[in-house]
This record gives structure tokens, C-alpha cells and sequence, in this order.
């Protein structure tokens, strides 16, 4: 049996082609991932912080913040496909952009619940036009037998942002105040509107129907996508109130343990996309949620800085081999002129996990405290354990 799996391994690896990533369409479109993430990521942590430290706010509004964002964002994707399908990637990706970018700029003038809440909804619908116009547009545009190793690129590159900007954007807020940073997030999106003329016009293969909970019925295809959303459910908890759960005058740390935790994620999305193209995605699935639920669970130790760091730097790099597997599984046992809806269907488990994790954690929080918050939250994720067993069971149609 072990030379069998060796076998077949080596044959993996020598089907692993030569043919270049880095075309030109793609560079643009890392280019615009930038943008478009540095928004998201910069104002991520910064508008729970702003609203929960105004004078109607507190716990609630933070979680409500994060769940308005991620609620505009799965309303947004389950029309992703369809809107690709009549009007093509450049004027689906200008509009998310342009969604993204321009309603930050109303934060500069009002502290609002209701003017809040409303912003975070129109850039959500920014965000799940570009998260999953990007997914998709990767898989035409990088050859199939390098399809895990691109959507690792395109997952590091896109981490940038969240390593540059997530514990950017908190420091900025205390140092220079919020008003600087909701118009540089602004900025960071519209700016990337001068790449998206050399995107292709339309995908290479138009879909047929674009119906995003259709790709549910695709053999394999709910597996990946229900245990990921167990996990995005814990990063919505961990990057909306790990800055609010540690101790007063830890701001510092927080912001570390934010930064190793997206260098760790963008590492492990990487190297598991190289890993899968040679010997297979589905085997690593268990050990990135098994990897997630450990840092989450050393969380409970919250006073401890130490603590907060490893417990970061382990779930980020089980929510970086996470999301390659997944995406890459999806793909794997999907057909090509379903891939628009596999990713919105992927980014729907990303964003409602996000957003159900933010709401629900705001509300229980408040009752048992963040420590324990964070048990029950690495016991959702040992859970996701089941589907994760279960979809190994599914034979790949075609090479990760």
C-alpha cells in the first residue's frame, strides 16, 4: 500500500506542468486584489473599534458591524455569477471597487449606528463582488495542473493586505485618529479601478445557469465548503474582538499576534496549494482544521500574551491551508463552466461564516466572557471535523 501511495504521488508531481502563472491578465488581477483587500483589511478592525467606542455603542454594535459587512456580501455573491455572465469581469470588478471604495468615505462624517451599518452593508457588496469575480477569473486564467499552486499565489498576495493592514489600520486609529484611515481605505480601492482595463471582458466559458446553491448538488462539493464555513465562523470571532478581548493597554499585542496571524495564513495557503498539486488537496483538510481549533482553544489564556501570539499564529496557518484545500477541492470536482458559482458558493461559506461568527460572539460574549467564548468557539471547530472525514471519501474527477 505505501508504494502505491508513493506510486502515485510521483505520478501526481510529473503531471505538475511548466507553463507560466504570471500572465499579464494576472498580475493586473493581483494588482487589483491589493486594492481591494488593503481597503477591507485596513477598515476591518478599525470600524468594530469606532463604533464600539462611540456613545450609543458597545459589543452589540461591534459584532453588528462585522455582520452588516459580511451580510452585504453574501446577499451580493449569490448574484456574482449571473452578473458575469451578462456583463463580463471588468464591469462586475469596476462596480465592486467602486462599492468597496467610495461609501467609506461617509465614515468621515458621521459616527452613526444606522449611517454605519449602512456603509458596511454597500462595502460588503463591494467585497463579494471582488472575492468571488477573483476566485473564479484565477481558475480560467492559471493552467489546470498548477490550479493549486496559483490559487496559493493568489491566496498570498491577497494576505498581503491583511498582514500589512490589519494591524496597520488599529494603530493608525489610535495614532492619527479614524478619519485618516477611512479615507485611505477608500483610496486603496478606487485606485486599483486603473488595473481593471486589462482584465479579460468575459470568462472563456460562459456559464450555463449561474445558480450558486445548484453547485451544492455537485458530487463532493458540500464537504469542503461546510467545513470551511466552520472555520471562517471563528475568524469572523477572532479578527472582530481579539482587539477588544485582550487587556486594557494591550493594544500592541493585539496588533502583533493580528500581523503573525496573516503572515501565517498567507504561508500556509501557499505552501498547501504547492503541496496539493503533487499529492493531493484532500489529505490535508483535517490537519488545517484540527490546526484552527488548537490556536483558537489556547485562546482561552487571553491575559497571556504569549498565549495570544501562538494561538494566532496556529489558527492562522490552519485558516491558510483551510482555504486552499477547500477552494481547490471545489474546483477539482466541479466542471469548468461551473467554476463562477463554486466560488461564490466557496465565498458564501468565507463571508456567512464571518458574519454569523462576529453577531453570535457579540452576543454571547457579553453573557460567559471571551474566554470561554473562545472554548466553545474551538469546540464549533473540532465539529467540523465530521464533514471534513467524510468528503476524503469522494474520488477527485481531476488533478488539484
Amino acid at each position: 500500500m505505501e508504494n502505491q501511495v508513493h506510486g502515485s504521488d510521483t505520478r501526481r508531481e510529473d503531471r505538475v506542468g511548466k507553463r507560466p502563472i504570471l500572465t499579464y491578465p494576472m498580475i493586473l488581477l493581483l494588482i487589483t486584489s491589493l486594492g481591494s483587500l488593503g481597503s477591507f483589511f485596513l477598515l476591518m478592525p478599525v470600524v468594530p473599534m469606532f463604533t464600539a467606542t462611540a456613545e450609543s455603542g458597545g459589543l452589540g454594535s461591534a459584532g453588528l458591524c462585522t455582520g452588516a459587512l459580511m451580510l452585504g456580501t453574501v446577499l451580493t455573491e449569490f448574484a456574482v455569477p449571473g452578473l458575469l455572465r451578462r456583463y463580463g469581469y471588468r464591469t462586475v470588478m469596476a462596480a465592486g471597487l467602486v462599492l468597496l471604495g467610495a461609501p467609506a468615505l461617509v465614515l468621515t462624517v458621521s459616527s452613526g449606528l444606522t449611517w454605519v451599518l449602512g456603509v458596511c452593508l454597500l462595502r460588503g457588496a463591494g467585497l463579494g463582488i471582488i472575492v468571488v469575480a477573483g476566485a473564479a477569473l484565477v481558475a480560467e486564467l492559471v493552467p489546470a495542473d498548477r490550479r493549486g499552486e496559483g490559487l496559493g499565489l493568489y491566496g498570498v498576495v491577497s494576505a498581503v493586505p491583511g498582514i500589512a493592514c490589519l494591524p496597520s489600520g488599529l494603530w493608525l486609529a489610535d495614532n492619527v485618529g479614524y478619519g485618516p484611515v477611512f479615507v485611505t481605505g477608500a483610496a486603496m480601492a478606487l485606485l486599483a479601478l486603473l488595473a481593471v482595463p486589462g482584465l479579460p471582458a468575459r470568462s472563456a466559458q460562459t456559464e450555463q445557469q449561474g445558480r450558486v446553491l445548484a453547485a451544492l448538488r455537485t458530487n463532493g462539493v458540500a464537504g469542503p465548503a461546510v467545513s470551511f464555513a466552520t472555520v471562517t465562523v471563528a475568524a469572523g470571532i477572532l479578527l472582530t474582538f481579539l482587539p477588544l478581548a485582550v487587556p486594557d493597554g494591550s493594544g500592541e499585542v493585539a496588533a502583533f499576534a493580528l500581523l503573525v496571524q496573516s503572515g501565517a495564513t498567507a504561508l500556509a495557503r501557499w505552501g498547501a496549494g504547492r503541496y496539493g498539486d503533487r499529492h493531493g488537496c484532500a489529505r490535508l483538510l483535517v490537519p488545517a482544521l484540527l490546526a484552527a481549533a488548537a490556536g483558537t482553544f489556547t485562546l482561552i489564556w487571553v491575559d497571556s500574551p504569549v498565549a495570544v501570539v501562538a494561538g494566532m499564529c496556529l489558527f492562522g496557518a490552519g485558516f491558510g491551508a483551510a482555504q486552499n484545500v477547500t477552494l481547490s477541492l471545489m474546483f477539482e470536482r466541479a466542471r469548468r463552466s461551473d467554476f463562477g458559482s463554486v466560488s461564490a458558493l466557496w465565498n458564501l461559506a468565507y463571508d456567512g461564516g464571518m458574519g454569523v461568527g462576529a453577531v453570535g460572539f457579540g452576543l454571547v460574549a457579553g453573557a460567559v466572557g471571551y474566554s470561554a467564548g473562545f472554548l466553545l468557539t474551538a469546540v464549533l471547530l473540532f465539529a467540523g471535523l465530521l464533514p471534513a472525514r467524510l468528503g476524503r471519501r469522494t474520488a477527485p474527477v481531476a488533478a488539484c
